[in-house]
């Protein structure tokens, strides 16, 4: 009976401190409250399942003598690389200590209390699902987009904004970011109005660089920030469900986008350009590849992308691929797009092969 007991107090303990991880990271590092509720709900319904039998759990609790403390202590399969590994990790962790506590329960002839606990099992399976989905519901749709546009009106050859998105989003392009930084706040929001309603009409997204006011005004599907902006949690305190891109240009900054609950991330410059007064030295093909081989989220490869090389970037796994001058500043938009389109595709199958 002594062994059933301390059984039971390690899975009880176990379940609910995996669920307070996912609740405070769902909380403190997605700001996601809804989902963070959930986990918060699941954990106390442990707990109230385990009232009946909380004496003698603890009764039977040694921790000192625990021959799993020097087996957990040796091991290095714990280690976390990503925010996705936080939730898998601790997802498994509750749903393993379920399945233990329950059939402790039964041996102690609790079975009311061993179905309760069946029933939190199941639950905690909608949980890691729900997890993944929220993750996956706002961005994931630039894995495999093609082509992101940025406006530019500068590089355009004297056209403005309305007929270089038309010609883009004729052209196929279904995601468009508003980056005009020297126009004043007034025609902005003019701009934004009638490019959103041409996005939405054309099924695309529609972004806006930086101005999260704007963004909002507009109903814009999110706004896009560097590492110098607003942070991400009151970026989502403001933002809501919308989508949230943040630029990087290093491991630490990809993996701290993870943990702070960006939904994309910008990866550059990859090579030179001067579409931007105040960007960093480019960050090469290595960064990139570190992101396709370490990075759960969904990204766009960014900066000096032009014709010319954009297939060795392809290649290396990137599916969203944005040029800003060599689209914007063609004399045939739609001939350019269609031909950067096939040689994304045939870099991108290249890849796959080698």
């Amino acid at each position: 009976m002594f062994e059933t007991y301390r059984l039971l107090d390690a899975n009880l303990n176990r379940a609910c401190e995996g669920l307070r991880v996912l609740e405070d990271y769902a909380r403190l590092c997605r700001g996601e409250q809804a989902l963070s509720a959930k986990c918060r709900d699941l954990r106390h319904k442990i707990r109230e399942a385990g009232k009946p039998v909380a004496a003698g759990c603890l009764s039977g609790r040694d921790a000192d003598h625990d021959v799993g403390r020097k087996t957990s202590a040796a091991t290095r399969l714990d280690t976390r690389e990503s925010a996705a590994d936080l939730v898998e990790a601790n997802s498994k962790r509750v749903q393993e200590a379920l399945r233990a506590a329950e059939e402790g329960m039964k041996l102690l002839g609790q079975y009311p209390l061993a179905k309760e606990l069946e029933d939190c099992r199941f639950q905690s399976y909608s949980l890691e699902k729900s997890f993944l989905a929220s993750r996956r519901s706002r961005a994931e749709f630039l894995r495999s987009i093609g082509l992101y546009g940025i406006t530019a009106e500068k590089f355009s050859r004297g056209r403005d904004n309305f007929e270089v998105v038309e010609k883009m989003l004729d052209a196929g392009i279904r995601v468009i970011q508003y980056r005009e930084k020297e126009k004043s706040g007034k025609e902005k929001y003019a701009q934004c109005v009638r490019l959103r309603e041409m996005t939405a009409n054309a099924g695309a997204k529609f972004i806006i660089d930086d101005d999260i006011a704007l963004a909002l005004a507009c109903g814009a599907d999110g706004v896009h920030i560097g590492q110098d902006d607003m942070p991400i949690e009151k970026a989502r305190e403001l933002m809501g469900d919308r989508i949230i891109g943040l630029s990087t240009h290093s491991p630490a900054q990809a993996e701290e986008a993870v943990r702070k609950g960006a939904d994309y991330i910008g990866v550059g410059p990859l090579y030179e350009t001067h579409t931007k007064s105040d960007v960093c030295a480019p960050v090469g093909l290595s960064y990139l590849e570190y992101v396709v081989s370490h990075i759960p989220l969904p990204f766009v490869a960014i900066g000096g992308i032009k014709e010319h090389n954009i297939a060795e970037v392809a290649r290396r796994g990137a599916g969203c691929i944005c040029l800003v001058t060599d689209i914007v500043g063609a004399e045939d938009i739609p001939a350019k797009v269609h031909a950067l389109q096939a040689n994304m595709k045939a870099a991108s199958a290249a890849g796959k092969e080698a």
